[in-house]
């Protein structure tokens, strides 16, 4: 089985007793499983491909102007000259599934999923292997999983009719990333048994009726609540979008729900689990918009960066910050602990060639005294990566190398600028490198509060960190003109707003509207409580936001706050 992160993946081996016969891997490691023992055939994927994003790049060189962003491209250019320099030699190649791939040698994220996908689909000794392994393979959080490798397994297993079988596991009212398939269902072959979940055991009766209700014009399935639960509490507070003190609402709106409930936890903002909508929102409050709204702009980005896991983030989040905090706290064995894991200058290597010196730490030691010397209120992400790149103190990543002078490189990765990108990028969208260069200018500031915003220990829960997940108390947060951007939209969905006049003149609808990619969003948000649920509404126009809402909420289920 096959599933998202390593979290999912130890507890579902877990439920299965640690069994050796169900090997459960996530995603990126099973793909690296199939494809690492085959270094001549990765090359010639690598000698086929990167001469295409060459020619991406200098296309937009020729278009573009001259200024940074055309030197951002021409280091790109020259980082894949050389990799496609040292493929001239029979190569092979390391992966790291679990975390970030540096070297000439290693492999992006992105660029297993695509080899692995390709081999499956192009390459019968491949396809054998998989076969003879893995006869049964499931799929966990199949609306998710990338459609490259969604579409070979598919194949795969109507091409193998009863030597091979895929079981997808998901549902598609909770397709957060957009590496998945739009309506996975439409792929499914017909002939495949399509079982459906009907009990909810989680939630309570009114929060199953209200699932029901929001997904009702998505797939018209619906769920069944467990008898022995309680009928539970529902209530939508709808203010203007103009409300002067948010937080001095949403407090209210807690005590409200407090006497309502009878549940006086609810008056405590920690013991309630209060989620947004949409990101942009959550960055506004907590305080990391800028660095947020500058790679969010970038559709190859976007998955990476609400998962928290792009390695040109993760060398702030994961490197830098947990050492600023242990040398401000004045933990220096926690300092060294921190660089023995991440570091060059104290890998085993670096050790040994300092061994003749009286002091091999004094490099590493050295190197944290000058990234201290920053001011880090005042500091831009650049700034705080060029010291970085200057003392070797963490390796830099291959999306961020373009935008650092090659002499101050310690250890160059020759891959594409934005190999470890996620995702495809969309017509339209920010160019990858545009979008890193933004993200380096804005403050470095910014990057503590998203990093807890990530890993899910801020005041705000994200969508994605919590599907799956469950809180006695949900408090949800609807507000457009926080959340920025065209993808999302509450108003449209309440019909406090028309859709844009491009999409009301056109004789088609899209693919996806706003409205759908909301509706998910707010049916997995709504569904994660297992006793009470409040909704905080911000609109222009607050009374047909209500109007909208019967709909979905009884009339004593929602409740209007003016303006203060």
């Amino acid at each position: 089985m096959i599933t998202f992160t390593n979290a999912a993946a130890k507890e579902i081996a877990e439920r299965v007793g640690q069994d050796p016969l169900f090997p459960i891997s996530t995603i990126h490691s099973f793909c690296w499983s199939l494809i690492g023992g085959h270094a001549v055939d990765i090359q010639q994927w690598l000698l086929t491909n990167l001469p295409l994003d060459l020619d991406d790049l200098h296309e937009k060189q020729r278009k573009g102007r001259a200024g940074r962003a055309s030197e951002d491209r021409l280091r790109a250019i020259t980082a894949i000259e050389a990799r496609l320099e040292w493929l001239r030699e029979p190569r092979a190649f390391t992966y790291n599934p679990n975390g970030d791939n540096f070297g000439k040698d290693s492999l992006s994220h992105t660029e297993v999923i695509k080899i692995a996908s390709g081999f499956i689909a192009d390459k019968p000794s491949m396809q054998d292997i998989i076969v003879g392994k893995y006869p049964f393979l499931l799929i966990d959080e199949s609306q998710d999983t990338n459609k490259n490798l969604m579409d070979a397994l598919i194949a795969l297993s109507e091409a193998k009719k009863g030597q091979f079988a895929v079981g997808l596991f998901g549902d598609v009212m909770q397709r957060i990333y957009l590496d998945g398939h739009l309506d996975l269902a439409t792929y499914v072959p017909d002939d495949w048994a399509k079982p459906v979940k009907r009990m909810n055991h989680r939630a309570p009766k009114r929060v199953v009726r209200l699932g029901n209700a929001l997904r009702a014009a998505s797939d018209g399935q619906s769920q069944l609540a467990r008898e022995d639960k309680d009928e539970g509490f529902v209530r939508l507070f709808v203010m203007p979008a103009d409300t002067k003190n948010k937080n001095a609402v949403e407090e209210e709106i807690r005590l409200r729900m407090a006497e309502l409930t009878g549940d006086e936890q609810w008056g405590e903002a920690t013991k309630v689990k209060t989620l947004t909508l949409e990101h942009h929102m959550a960055a506004s409050r907590c305080g990391f918009q800028k660095m947020f709204e500058a790679l969010r702009q970038n559709s190859k980005l976007s998955t990476g960066l609400i998962r928290g896991d792009l390695p040109g983030l993760r060398v702030f989040t994961e490197g830098v910050l947990p050492l600023l905090a242990y040398r401000q706290a004045g933990d220096e064995f926690n300092v060294m602990s921190h660089l023995r894991r991440l570091s060059p200058l104290v890998s085993r290597q670096a050790l040994t060639e300092a061994s003749d010196k009286q002091d091999p730490l004094a490099g590493a030691r050295d190197a944290v005294d000058d990234l201290m010397e920053i001011d880090f209120k005042q500091a831009s992400n650049l700034q705080v990566l060029e010291r970085v790149a200057k003392t070797g103190l963490f390796d830099i990543p291959s999306s961020l190398q373009p935008f650092i002078e090659p002499e101050q490189l310690s250890v160059v990765t020759p891959q594409v600028a934005s190999g470890d990108d996620e995702g495809e990028e969309e017509d339209g969208s920010t160019s990858s490198l545009a979008a890193w260069r933004q993200f380096l200018e804005s403050p470095f500031s910014q990057m503590a509060a998203y990093a807890e915003y990530v890993s899910d220990k801020g005041p705000f829960g994200t969508h994605q960190g919590v599907k799956g997940l469950e809180f006695e108390r949900v408090f949800v947060i609807l507000d457009d003109s926080e959340a920025r951007g065209f993808l999302f939209s509450y108003e449209r969905l309440f019909g406090a707003k028309l859709p844009p006049a491009s999409r009301r003149a056109s004789s088609t609808e899209p693919a996806e509207s706003s409205e759908d990619r909301t509706r998910r969003l707010l049916y997995v948000t709504c569904t994660r409580t297992t006793k009470s649920l409040a909704l905080a509404a911000y609109s222009e126009n607050p009374e047909a936001l209500a109007r909208g809402a019967d709909a979905w909420f009884e009339k004593d289920e929602v409740a209007r706050i003016d303006n203060r």
